[in-house]
């Protein structure tokens, strides 16, 4: 799903020659850098970053997967993909199963002020709260964020800031292909959002990645309007590559008292404790 070839063509075509002391002119037709250029500033031979970037080259060292973050301008996550990207014939990752410890499940039903959810690596929501459920209007086991931001067209207006939404999950996708590159689950995902989403097909062909763990989320909502909320990832231990997401508002905003007002409104469905996908809990 994912490989190193591609990943370093299309970081070297984002290189501003002149930002590395190349000097350029009218004539230069190469977006970004050739590539014995960047096999010039990495200190490699021509051959050998060709062989990189054509698949054939194996087991690069260290010194050179840091010379190739440092010409190429990596930041710390791009940096550790491209490491792990070199390292994939090596050490495959097997794909987490995902199961939920009925605690987790306690830790939900304590957080009744905030909107929270436990996500896995493919961005299926596994478990939420009376709050999450009311946050998409919709039951929680079966809900994908990814197919709902990109194929569920009449579910777009929920997300405020929907272009940026879908930066970060493209972003999160890319860094999961490079995680378990052997996972069908997520392979079979990715596969069905670039045949119904022009824009993912767009933004998956550039490679980035990207890893959220707070910032600003803003919705939408039908009922109660503008809900500008802080978002909190929390990486739960065991490597289970899941997530649990607290959407909190702050103290005395709009987005509190809209908070407030989703709850009465759900007050009446007896839905007082967290919902979970039965396929995955203990």
């Amino acid at each position: 799903m994912d490989d190193l070839a591609g990943f370093l063509r299309t970081r070297r075509s984002r290189v501003d020659p002149a930002a590395v002391g190349i000097p350029v002119d009218r004539r230069r037709r190469v977006e970004g850098l050739r590539r014995e250029e960047v096999a010039h500033l990495s200190g490699v031979s021509v051959d050998y970053y060709v062989r990189l970037e054509q698949g054939r080259a194996t087991q690069p060292s260290e010194q050179v997967l840091d010379a190739l973050a440092r010409v190429l301008g990596l930041d710390e996550t791009e940096r550790e993909h491209l490491c792990r990207l070199a390292r994939q014939r090596q050490r495959r990752a097997k794909a987490p199963g995902g199961r939920i410890r009925s605690e987790l499940l306690r830790v939900l039903d304590l957080v009744v002020d905030a909107p929270a959810l436990i996500m896995d690596h493919r961005l299926d929501v596994l478990a939420g709260n009376r709050l999450a459920r009311l946050l998409y209007g919709r039951s929680i086991p079966g809900l994908n964020t990814a197919r709902h931001l990109f194929l569920e067209e009449a579910e777009r207006g929920l997300y405020a800031e929907w272009e940026h939404c879908t930066l970060d999950v493209v972003g999160h996708l890319r860094l999961a292909a490079g995680k378990y590159p052997d996972d069908p689950r997520l392979a079979s995902l990715i596969g069905e959002l670039a045949m119904g989403s022009e824009r993912f097909r767009r933004l998956w062909a550039r490679a980035d990645v990207r890893t959220r763990t707070h910032g600003r989320k803003t919705y939408r909502h039908p009922l109660v309007g503008m809900l500008e909320l802080h978002q909190e990832n929390f990486v739960l231990p065991d490597e289970s590559g899941m997530e649990l997401l607290v959407l909190s508002a702050a103290p005395g905003s709009p987005a509190e008292d809209g908070l407030r007002l989703l709850a009465g409104l759900g007050a009446d469905t007896g839905d007082a404790h967290p919902v979970a996908d039965a396929r995955v809990r203990d």
